[in-house]
């Protein structure tokens, strides 16, 4: 049934649309009587459906946080042409803030001077109800946060002692997922162009090596050529010094990409060097920022869920306020990614 403008929907409303008693939507809604699976399902798509249960959700959002610290090392700020990464995660982040009324109050956390008791320090001198640490998983910073007893999460990061909640892309089988792709596209020299990052990045190694193991290829294949850094020319002197060793592409038909950026290098040193591509090299990057639509040829690669992450992270933080006097061990969050195909990969003839 259709709502007037303005009006807010209420359980009667459900009952009318579910055809069923206002006390058993009650029942429903809170769990206070058992109630048949049929009826169960009837009542929350109908509350669905007339938006009821977004807003009891959003309600209730407002009300557990008011006021975030936002952690982040300065490289993220300003927004530049190889942040873009991070960059979209935040602005998808502080507008889910603003629309829902959270006030955020930045702080930047550049080592060695930062550590985890000056975060706690100034999350508690400006009242905050709980940290979002964005990138930096110190093992030493974190367990400093835990101890606190601060509500926080860690966005784009691991903890690998489970202290405290944490949300990232699922880099390990998105990799492995890029990877495979490749392999059913016919190639099986295919070259891993990363860098010594942080425990994200090698996750993405792992995926890849996990995909040769789960066809069957040997390991001798699957080659790994180490960048300097995450910079576009960073990873194409690493292209450029592979070329050089093996005089060309030594057998490779594929480079999967630990990120866009070396992908972007990857191709710049490509095309200096006459290797076409896809037709002589296929090449598919990781992160799916909005740079790749725009390269020739437009870059396939694997696109992480920027949009989503920072929502996400606000969940995870309010669960963890609510539910603070159960003490509930800490939740790792690995979201979904997908991979987007464009023309800069081919099926081998």
């Amino acid at each position: 049934m259709k709502q007037g403008p303005g009006r807010k929907v209420g359980i009667k409303d459900i009952a009318d649309s579910a055809n069923v008693a206002v006390s058993t939507v009650s029942h429903v809604l809170n769990g206070t009587a058992p109630i048949s699976s049929e009826v169960r399902h009837r009542v929350i798509e109908a509350a669905s459906a007339l938006g009821y249960l977004a807003r009891r959700r959003e309600k209730a959002a407002i009300a557990v946080l008011r006021t975030v610290l936002l952690a982040v090392p300065s490289d993220t700020l300003p927004h530049n042409e190889h942040n873009d990464y991070s960059w979209r995660l935040l602005s998808a982040l502080m507008r889910e803030c603003e629309r829902r009324g959270i006030q955020v109050v930045p702080l930047q956390i550049d080592k060695p001077l930062v550590n985890g008791a000056l975060v706690v320090e100034q999350a508690r001198i400006a009242a905050v109800d709980g940290i979002l640490l964005l990138n930096e998983d110190r093992p030493d910073l974190l367990q400093e946060i835990a101890l606190a007893g601060v509500p926080a999460v860690l966005m784009n990061g691991e903890d690998h002692e489970m202290q405290i909640d944490s949300v990232t892309p699922g880099n390990r089988f998105a990799a492995r997922y890029a990877t495979n792709w490749l392999i059913e596209q016919g190639h099986r020299n295919i070259l891993h162009l990363t860098w010594e990052g942080r425990s994200t990045i090698r996750r993405r190694r792992d995926g890849f090596l996990d995909a040769f193991r789960a066809n069957g290829l040997s390991l001798e294949t699957a080659y790994i050529q180490q960048a300097d850094g995450y910079f576009p020319e960073m990873g194409a002197a690493a292209i450029e010094r592979w070329i050089a060793k093996h005089e060309g592409m030594g057998g490779v038909t594929a480079i999967f990409c630990a990120a866009d950026n070396l992908a972007l290098g990857a191709m710049t040193a490509l095309r200096k060097a006459g290797i076409a591509m896809p037709e002589d090299v296929s090449v598919v990057g990781f992160d799916g920022v909005a740079l790749g639509e725009l390269t020739a040829p437009a870059l396939t690669t694997v696109s992480v869920p920027l949009e989503h992450m920072g929502t996400a992270a606000l969940h995870l933080l309010e669960q963890r306020i609510v539910n603070a006097a159960d003490a509930p061990p800490a939740n790792r969050l690995e979201l979904g990614c997908r991979l987007t195909i464009r023309n800069s990969a081919r099926k081998l003839d």
